[in-house]
């Protein structure tokens, strides 16, 4: 027997069950269209502050790996090993069960500052490692000419080596940043309205969760293709002419 599609599941409202024409609640009410949006805006919000926080504290990490004392070096290998190696849900749920336990103060903040920073530290460490190893293909020749110039390590690294080591590794950010946004589907184990959480819940209410998950998948691909829409501009936009590796 043929499936029987049902697209106006999305008008239907969420307490009556009865279609709303225009697809949008009227009256305070709300369809599970406008669920679906608003859980669609708590995505992108994870997403996006994750990804700021990774991408902050991975440039600081990557290039602690390449510098510095070799204790300096040593920490921040055991950071992108601690973060890189543990499973990004048992972190998650560090962050929300363990953490306030050993920390009080934690149990005032919210699921969703400690869902962004357990998010934005698990990608920091591959964001790091992507940082290095941009680092590490540039010739030693930038250092030593920064170096010449009377530039300190630090005005180097700020004013040389990062502002070339990070236009050769756009293209694997655009993974990590296209990736966060599929990861940030794990703030559903905190209750976190996201696109995830809408989904399982949507589908046991009426029924239709095939309708249900692939309107969720729709918006996560264009969610992760506007990103790579993004990024590619940006490489196109700050590459510098001939260097290797900076976008063609």
């Amino acid at each position: 027997m043929a499936y029987q599609w049902d697209w106006q599941v999305f008008c239907r409202d969420t307490l009556e069950n009865t279609i709303v024409s225009g697809c949008f609640g009227q009256d305070g009410g709300h369809t599970y269209l406008d669920w679906m949006i608003s859980a669609w805006g708590w995505t992108l919000a994870v997403a996006g502050c994750g990804w700021l926080i990774a991408l902050m504290t991975g440039i600081v990490v990557g290039t602690l790996r390449t510098t510095g004392p070799r204790w300096i070096q040593w920490a921040a290998t055991a950071w992108v090993e601690l973060f890189r190696n543990i499973p990004l849900l048992v972190q998650i749920f560090m962050w929300y069960h363990v953490v306030p336990a050993l920390v009080p103060a934690m149990r005032e903040v919210s699921p969703f500052v400690l869902v962004i920073v357990g998010l934005g530290l698990f990608t920091s460490a591959r964001v790091a490692e992507q940082v290095r190893a941009g680092i590490q293909a540039l010739p030693r020749g930038q250092a030593m000419a920064g170096a010449a110039l009377g530039l300190t390590t630090v005005q180097t690294y700020r004013y040389v080596i990062l502002p070339m080591a990070l236009r050769l590794v756009l293209p694997p950010l655009t993974s990590e940043a296209m990736n966060i946004i599929k990861n940030s589907s794990v703030a559903f184990a905190v209750s976190i309205a996201e696109l995830t959480l809408f989904a399982m819940q949507a589908q046991e209410e009426t029924s239709r969760g095939i309708e249900i998950y692939l309107g969720v998948t729709a918006l996560y691909v264009v969610s992760a293709f506007g990103v790579n829409q993004f990024m590619g501009w940006l490489e196109r936009r700050v590459r510098v002419p001939g260097l290797v590796g900076a976008g063609k």
